[in-house]
């Protein structure tokens, strides 16, 4: 984990910019620079709607209990933009919910991704029956809206997701896939990325995919060939059916890294329960009614360690740039499956108390009082990100970033706004 901690020379100087020798400090870090996601689909407004699983069932006071879980772990939240959800009825878009909540993230610190600009599965059912050109049109508009609607508040988007399926999938009646066939798996790459691109250039735009055979490394080659800018690749790993191991995860992070781009693990779960048959090709094929699919003592304790296996290995590699835990609660948890960190009644599994001694603990600089030298400068030592220099009493501070490549960083104290 070299490659994720450094140590850099603060220099502590007042408000009027003069150093402060001698001085006693206290750093404290506020932040990680690596994405420590989680799908937070729970925590967003109440859906007027009152979908299931909308968030609208739940009282105020289990929201805050729920909120406090999320932000314990977690600095990157991933918010649902499925078009279909997002967009029931044409020309009435769910934007202003989609802002309020993102805001929320952003209010404190948290970093929003929004998950699919395009994608076949859950698309609008009113798009059925328009022509090929209409779709496109319509999609197009769709993409433009939600990245300018957003911009400022979601600035990192799954522009597209699982293209290598998406011309031959027959699941679901939809009109994205006939488009991806018209328009060829690349063509809708390029679709998706350019005209994301155009609302919001500062964007940082995903290709995200669940198959990690070499289909998506030729898809992946076909768009780079074919010019399209790609800021990051997402890898799925929902592991249902068991942990990958650390040969196969650091396999699939080696051969994803030789394109240069730095890499987002989008998706990642691993069950408390028992783990679905092997047999089971499709996920999704693998149904189970709410509560059918309980977590076990044994099945916690497997999370856990291999959580922290997992964990340790995806982090190991530079290229990655994030990984996404998909979902902290089993309540509402994709497929029922017990995937959370969090029971259904509440209470932390042995997991969650795991990943918060990982990147709360082993992996954070919790306060530490330091003097300065007769310059005003300070080491500091830790994981790359954001960290606090303060007065022992009083109420001056100021943040400093300890990044890579950066040796010196000046923290200039004022007083914190009231």
């Amino acid at each position: 984990m070299a490659h994720r901690r450094g140590t850099v020379t603060v220099e502590v100087r007042d408000p009027a910019g003069r150093p402060l020798p001698g001085t006693e400090v206290v750093l404290e870090q506020v932040d990680h620079a690596v994405g420590l996601g989680c799908a937070a689909f729970e925590l967003l407004p109440p859906d007027p709607a009152a979908q299931a699983g909308s968030g609208a069932w739940r009282s105020g006071e289990e929201r805050e209990r729920m909120a406090a879980q999320w932000l314990e772990l977690f600095n990157t939240a991933t918010l649902p933009f499925y078009w279909g959800q997002f967009e029931p009825t044409e020309g009435r878009p769910d934007t202003g919910r989609l802002q309020e909540g993102a805001r929320w993230f952003r209010d404190r610190g948290v970093r929003v991704k929004g998950h699919p600009l395009v994608w076949h599965t859950l698309a609008p059912r009113w798009l059925l029956g328009r022509d090929l050109a209409e779709v496109e049109r319509l999609l197009r508009g769709r993409i433009t809206r939600e990245v300018t609607d957003l911009a400022g508040l979601v600035d990192i988007w799954d522009a597209i997701n699982e293209v290598v399926i998406m011309p031959v999938f027959t699941a679901e009646e939809n009109a994205i896939t006939p488009l991806a066939r018209h328009l060829g798996r690349v063509g809708m790459v390029r679709l998706a990325f350019e005209t994301a691109r155009a609302a919001n250039p500062s964007a940082t735009l995903l290709l995200n995919d669940f198959d990690m055979s070499t289909a998506y490394d030729t898809l992946v080659e076909g768009v780079l060939e074919a010019g399209v800018q790609v800021d990051a690749l997402g890898l799925q790993s929902h592991m249902h059916q068991g942990w990958w191991g650390t040969e196969r995860t650091l396999e699939v992070l080696e051969r994803f890294s030789r394109y240069g781009l730095p890499l987002h693990l989008t998706e990642t779960t691993l069950v408390s329960g028992d783990l679905m048959p092997e047999h089971v090709v499709d996920l999704n094929d693998h149904v189970v009614e709410p509560g059918g699919w309980p977590s076990t003592p044994e099945g916690e304790a497997r999370q856990a360690e291999e959580l922290e296996q997992h964990y340790r290995t995806v982090l190991s590699h530079p290229s990655v740039e994030s990984i996404t835990w998909w979902g902290l609660w089993d309540r509402g948890a994709w497929l029922h499956a017990p995937a959370g960190l969090v029971r259904p009644d509440g209470s932390p599994k042995p997991a969650y108390d795991t990943l918060r001694r990982l990147v709360k603990d082993e992996w954070w600089l919790s306060p530490t009082t330091a003097r300065t030298d007769e310059h005003g400068r300070v080491p500091l030592s830790g994981w790359h990100g954001r960290y606090a220099v303060r007065l022992p009493r009083g109420d001056e501070s100021a943040t400093v970033d300890l990044a890579p490549g950066t040796d010196h960083v000046v923290a200039e104290l004022h007083p914190r706004p009231g």
